[in-house]
């Protein structure tokens, strides 16, 4: 299986997510689907189907967490050393070249990307665009609108 890439912060988030599903979340559902037996007939007993869908959520969830960190590739940003080009980790100042809006994003996996914190894919058309640029680089990204273009304006690994 391939390596997955995560950022020292993203790992984190997904061990505490692991903690929290097996030592919270799961010992509930069972908690549920033991009251849920206990009232009889499981065949017309919606309580305990709905239990037995949750528990199957959580497990699922667990093994694939455990899955992607076991596959992991653990990158610390702060330890990068990519003499200021734009790699996964690497967090970047932007200017778009035609409303001159400044935007920051930091370049992380898949699980990790969330648009509004300033985290995009590394297989997002953006961050494939920046890979490899440098600051003063303009680099052309395919949106839905059209080719837009994006000075670097800085490359920090933090």
């Amino acid at each position: 299986m391939n390596k997955i890439p995560l950022t020292t912060s993203g790992a984190e988030r997904l061990r505490v997510e692991l903690q929290h599903l097996k030592s919270v979340e799961r010992p509930k559902v069972i908690a549920a689907i033991a009251e849920a037996r206990s009232h009889g007939d499981l065949s017309e007993n919606a309580e305990y189907d709905a239990a037995r869908e949750r528990q199957g959520f959580i497990e699922g969830r667990i093994k694939e967490i455990e899955a992607k960190l076991a596959n992991a590739q653990i990158i610390d940003p702060k330890r990068l050393d990519a003499d200021g080009r734009c790699v996964f980790g690497a967090t970047i100042d932007l200017e778009d070249q035609d409303s001159g809006e400044r935007v920051t994003y930091q370049i992380v996996g898949e699980d990790e990307a969330d648009i509004r914190a300033g985290k995009i894919s590394v297989n997002s058309p953006i961050a494939r665009a920046l890979i490899g640029r440098y600051a003063g680089d303009v680099a052309q990204v395919q949106a839905p609108s059209g080719v837009r273009e994006y000075e670097v304006l800085a490359v920090r690994y933090e």
